[in-house]
């Protein structure tokens, strides 16, 4: 039963990256807004992202870079606030970064610098945090919403920001309270499913596979089935499966039952390249001849899958062909993905048909906001869902 009732203009329901940065620009506006989460710190995804350093932008993020149902929605939010724009609030702000690969922006220091940034630009703009605070329940009354706090408190509120991000990493509080709230309010939600998440083997190949695990290369890799586009990055084996950021890439267009194929020489003609060594010196054994072109272990399990642990003068130039075909389009079938345990963010939410892309407010119920995460935006990995919670938050925060 609520023991006391609280006037705001806006209640922001997430602490996280987009709420944060919705409150900022909302109170800049006079607004008077409260901000609550569950959790006992704001910011949580943003302090372990990126090993600790938060990769908080890409430099070349565009609407290309994200899925969903209608991934043309992020555009307009992008274009407003766009990567330049928050790279201008963290210059001024003080906090050194760098570039580390494929435009991906982390703080030398401490993601905690981010952080920090928010809570004083929140501070600073009159916000109201409340932390360790959920919301039991949030009710539409008249042209406003009434919320009851976990806390037992009554807030009546004229706008309501839903910023409660998706399913991924539900040990730091991770909930559907987001998708749940929207379905009260009639909002569509699309499928949600785990993705940037590392993808799974069934028993069988990760017993032929075992003494992969812990070998890393540079590889090309791509999800079938669908429109995907390549992804050149780097791929790690496991003791469950595949992982690294080629395949948290490819992880987002897979789905179960389909293929994946991964050039695990990018830009080297292998056949070439051992038919050369064949020429040069017939005696070596053939594992040891590609193990110049890919890591050593890895030349040695894909020989002994082939039958071929005998030396280059023994094989015809049809056997170097198949090997180097295994080497340059491997395809494989993962079984599942590691879910949401691990995974970097929820592909799927919050149907962006009834959303306003210019303020991501509701069609069907003026006032009710949804940003971020919960929403069916998805970015790659490298910054991009930042972006998106910064971008989605500043829109947002025009409005409510």
């Amino acid at each position: 039963m609520a023991t006391s009732t609280q006037i705001f203009d806006c209640l922001i329901v997430g602490a996280g990256a987009a709420g944060m940065m919705c409150a900022i620009e909302a109170g800049r506006r006079g607004r008077r807004v409260l901000v609550v989460d569950h959790a006992r710190a704001p910011g949580e995804k943003i302090r372990i992202s990126g090993g600790g350093r938060c990769n908080f932008t890409n430099t070349g993020t565009s609407p290309a870079n994200f899925l969903g149902r209608n991934p043309r929605f992020a555009a307009s939010a992008l274009k407003r606030y766009s990567q330049h724009d928050f790279i201008k609030r963290v210059d001024q702000a003080g906090i050194a970064y760098h570039e580390k690969t494929l435009g991906q922006l982390f703080c030398d220091d401490s993601a905690k610098q981010i952080i920090r940034m928010l809570t004083d630009d929140m501070r600073a703009a009159g916000v109201t945090l409340r932390l360790g605070t959920g919301v039991t329940s949030v009710e539409r009354v008249g042209e406003g919403f009434e919320a009851v706090l976990s806390d037992g408190t009554m807030v009546r509120a004229a706008s309501v920001v839903i910023a409660t991000g998706g399913k991924s990493i539900p040990k730091m509080g991770a909930t559907g309270w987001g998708y749940d709230t929207a379905r009260r309010f009639g909002l569509a939600i699309t499928e949600t499913r785990p993705a940037l998440v590392p993808l799974t083997f069934e028993a069988g190949l990760l017993e032929q596979l075992s003494s992969l695990s812990g070998v890393a290369l540079d590889v090309v890799a791509k999800a079938q089935g669908r429109d995907a586009p390549p992804f050149a990055e780097a791929m790690l084996f496991t003791h469950r499966g595949l992982s690294g950021p080629a395949i948290l890439q490819i992880s987002s267009y897979w789905r179960e039952g389909e293929a994946i194929t991964l050039d695990m020489a990018p830009g080297v003609p292998v056949f070439e390249r051992l038919r050369e060594a064949k020429i040069a010196n017939g005696k070596q054994a053939t594992h040891t001849a590609l193990g110049h072109i890919v890591p050593r272990r890895l030349a040695e399990a894909v020989v002994a899958r082939h039958g071929m642990g005998m030396k280059l003068a023994e094989l015809a130039d049809a056997k170097l062909r198949t090997l180097a075909a295994d080497i340059g389009a491997w395809t494989v079938k993962p079984v599942g993905s590691e879910g949401y345990r691990t995974a970097e963010v929820t592909l799927g939410g919050v149907d962006t048909d009834g959303l306003d892309q210019q303020t991501m407010q509701a069609k069907s119920v003026p006032g009710l906001y949804l940003i971020g995460e919960v929403v069916d935006v998805t970015g790659w990995l490298g910054g991009y869902n930042f972006q998106w919670a910064w971008s989605s938050g500043w829109a947002a925060g025009q409005s409510c």
